[in-house]
């Protein structure tokens, strides 16, 4: 009689943000999944003890290498707890501009969350259709900080720099006629604001051509639906955060129930779903970029009219005005001190945490005083999610765990911290 045994499978690479690590070790009935063993601690990133020998402000772009989808979130969460423990008040301006952002990346997140989790299940066109509109979106954070993804633009006190007037525009070459040009160029004519308000009055349209690829597509449904089950009381106990614990029909979102900056002002809906399964999981993902683009919508209204400064005149904290550093002493010197030692926080300890487009990621800092961190603990969301991976892919079969992944929304930048 043959011996009838489990078999044990290495499983992956397979999501584009697990490729190299995350090794996870499958054990097999036929093709059902009796246990799944996440293997993490591949990337060797150690993001909190690198931060320990940086002052603070040099570890603000350490934020933006955490979760490489999420960027400018991550800054959020960090320097709100810096600013904890300096006490310091934000102008106005800058936390609006902060909200506009953390929404802009909440749109970037989902959208590569999509097109990525349909391309691990085999619908090609829709990692296209999303790449599409992050592009404009990268070209935002690239007018603003210089850079399409580590953009490093939050300061503790503000942000580095205010809006600017005018959008970078494409050149004519020998691979792009003066036809093409012309049509890339059409909504770059006036400031940045114009581009952004240019791209969320085209941005329902494209989510409505995502829903009719998706939404009803009787492939994808097979696929998602009844896959990855969490109960509003797993998600609780599991430490669920985000379209995790929202899916699963919980109304938890920090933009609402623990306000910071200016979301208390502004008006916006949290999208739930019912079932707790990968198809609910991505109705409220889709539901949640709607959302955050009528948040920007009104954050551009707000910006025009209201200008003023968009980083605190402490000149312990941020630098002072360039015209002013290069004539006057006084301005050279703090400059100088500010680069070269840095901020001296307060001693004490601060923890911050915002509503990250995966979750809630927070920021436990600890000073003695010092001009770099004494310690850093960062809370990831992603973390959480993939410590669940065992109890959701049990009882389904290998390509459900492809769909679990995908749902799950994991970068390993975070949880490999």
């Amino acid at each position: 009689m043959p011996e009838i045994r489990n078999y044990t499978l290495n499983f992956g690479p397979q999501h584009p943000a697990a490729h190299g690590v995350l090794r996870l070790v499958l054990e097999l009935d036929g093709e059902v999944v009796e246990r799944a063993d996440a293997h993490i601690g591949l990337l060797h990133r150690g993001t909190e003890k690198l931060i320990e020998s940086r002052t603070w402000l040099q570890s603000v772009p350490y934020m933006d290498r955490l979760d490489y989808v999420s960027m400018m979130c991550n800054e959020h969460a960090y320097c709100l707890a810096v600013e904890k423990l300096l006490g310091l008040q934000v102008p106005e301006r800058a936390r609006y501009i902060r909200v506009m952002f953390d929404e802009i990346t909440r749109i970037l997140n989902h959208l590569l969350a999509l097109g990525t989790h349909c391309l691990d299940i085999g619908a090609m066109t829709m990692i296209l259709y999303a790449f599409r509109e992050r592009e404009d979106l990268l070209d935002v954070y690239e007018a603003v900080s210089g850079a399409r993804m580590h953009a490093a633009y939050y300061r503790p006190g503000g942000v580095y720099r205010d809006l600017p007037d005018q959008m970078p525009k494409y050149e004519q070459n020998r691979f792009k006629s003066a036809k093409t040009v012309a049509q890339f160029n059409a909504a770059r004519g006036g400031s940045l604001l114009d581009f952004i308000e240019d791209f969320t009055e085209r941005f329902p349209k494209c989510c409505d051509e995502y829903e009719t690829l998706l939404t009803e597509n009787r492939i994808w449904k097979q696929r998602t639906v009844g896959i990855g089950v969490v109960s509003p009381e797993q998600a609780l106990s599991w430490g669920f955060s985000g379209p995790m614990i929202r899916g699963s029909g919980i109304a938890w979102d920090l933009r609402k129930k623990q306000p910071y900056e200016v979301y208390d002002r502004l008006d916006f809906d949290i999208p739930v779903g019912k079932n707790g399964d990968s198809y609910d999981r991505y109705l409220v993902r889709m539901e949640e970029m709607r959302q955050s683009n009528h948040i920007i919508r009104q954050c551009i209204d707000w910006l025009r009219n209201n200008p003023g400064p968009v980083i605190t005149d402490n000149l312990k904290v941020a630098p002072p005005r360039r015209e002013k550093m290069k004539t006057n002493m006084e301005e050279l010197i703090h400059h100088f001190k500010l680069f070269s030692e840095g901020i001296h926080v307060p001693e004490g300890e601060a923890y911050a945490v915002v509503e990250h487009p995966k979750g809630e990621f927070g920021v436990y800092a600890v000073s003695d005083g010092a001009n770099k961190p004494y310690r850093v603990k960062l809370r990831a969301p992603g973390f959480a999610h993939l410590a669940a991976i065992d109890e959701l892919s049990r009882g389904h079969m290998i390509a459900d765990v492809v769909t679990i992944i995908g749902t799950l929304d994991v970068v390993f930048g975070d949880i490999d911290r």
